[in-house]
């Protein structure tokens, strides 16, 4: 498969990342190596291979929920660099 700048700004928008005329260059030759691989794996026979989430089993080891009662507002906005009061303030990071 052949990638365009294009395609790499596309993937880039998507992910929301910035990328420079030198980003998109090397990633270009990233991407393209990377989509190799994988056209490479579609040659592998998986015919009656059953699909897996993961390649091993994974529990969850967890603590039962137990219900108590909560660190009072006050407390819990305490120690915040920035809040207004009521709730934390933290810095935009999504641009609209």
């Amino acid at each position: 498969m052949n990638l365009t700048s294009a395609d790499v700004r596309k993937v880039a928008s998507l992910a929301r990342l910035k990328v420079t005329d030198e980003d998109v260059n090397s990633l270009l030759g990233d991407l393209s190596a990377i989509l190799e691989y994988v056209d490479v794996l579609n040659e592998v026979d998986t015919t009656g291979i059953e699909p897996m989430v993961h390649a091993v089993e994974l529990h969850n080891v967890l603590r039962t929920d137990v219900l108590r009662e909560s660190l009072p507002r006050e407390a819990a906005l305490q120690n915040a660099p920035r809040t207004d009061g009521k709730y934390f303030l933290v810095p935009t990071i999504i641009e609209g």
